[in-house]
């Protein structure tokens, strides 16, 4: 029984990976509709390997016999999980640690850390509590309004505790790799966060100063994203920086609502652990 359970859940989780992605509707829409694909399959996975060590590996249930094979299958899955998460832990603390070496300065009333590259960069890096790093680079290659665009963006990261947020789904990214459209889905959340930040900041700065900014950084910026930092310049690669300008410039504001009638597809994540009483 152990493995119909696996086998319908990883067909499940499979199928629904192959929807494709939304291009269309609102901007609120299509983040829950990208949130919905890439979370609800890894999740479902998690709860299903759970409720299965729950039951144990002997036993029936619903006059099936249960066995040890689907058993160390889900261990095994919980296991990988729980190695990727402490990994992903130990790289951002390991990645905190390094930039707690850099000086502090005073930039624009708010303490930032400052290290010394040519490349103009600018992120926030940690999880709850992150701190906002910036480069020699960009403090030399940006006028004072173009500055405060970018601590304004990076401020929108804070607010909406971005670091913090997507060092979870970076987790759940390491642990469905294998599904289709990972990396898709992943790279459209990228680009997601980003336009909400934007727009956060250009309720402060003039939206063509940031976008003006955005230009100069993504132009020669090479240094990478990872699960415990946001960047301005983050999911902007030139093929979708279009995006994320046009945005900017656009009379029409985006409308972040939160829904959280949305949000109850969750409710059936739950469902495998439903099952739990009917093993014995």
């Amino acid at each position: 029984m152990h493995l119909i359970m696996i086998l319908l859940v990883l067909v499940f989780a499979w199928l629904l990976r192959t929807i494709d992605l939304p291009k269309s509707g609102n901007w609120t829409t299509r983040t829950y509709q990208t949130l919905l694909l890439f979370l609800f399959p890894p999740l479902i996975l998690l709860t299903t390997a759970f409720a299965l060590l729950c039951m144990g590996a002997s036993g029936q249930m619903i006059g099936l016999q249960t066995s040890w094979f689907g058993y160390l299958l889900a261990l095994s899955f919980l296991g990988f999980s729980g190695v990727k998460f402490w990994q992903l832990v130990g790289e951002g603390l390991h990645t905190v640690s390094q930039i707690r070496s850099y000086p502090v300065q005073k930039l624009k009333g708010k303490n930032c850390r400052v290290f010394d590259t040519e490349i103009p960069y600018s992120a926030l890096i940690g999880f709850w509590q992150p701190e906002l790093i910036v480069s020699q680079g960009l403090l030399d290659s940006l006028a004072p309004d173009q500055l405060d665009a970018v601590i304004a963006h990076e401020e929108a990261h804070y607010y909406y505790r971005d670091t913090f947020w997507f060092f979870w789904l970076g987790w759940l990214r390491s642990i469905a790799f294998w599904l289709p459209n990972t990396e898709n889905l992943w790279q459209e959340l990228l680009l997601l966060r980003e336009l909400r930040a934007d727009n956060w900041a250009a309720e402060i700065v003039d939206p063509l100063t940031l976008a003006e900014s955005l230009l100069l950084v993504v132009s020669q910026s090479v240094i990478p994203v990872n699960n415990f930092a946001v960047e301005f310049s983050a999911a902007a690669p030139l093929n979708r920086l279009n995006e994320r300008i046009e945005a900017l410039l656009t009379t029409d504001k985006i409308k972040y609502k939160i829904n959280w009638w949305s949000w109850t597809w969750l409710v059936f994540v739950l469902l495998p652990l439903a099952v739990i009483p009917l093993h014995n």
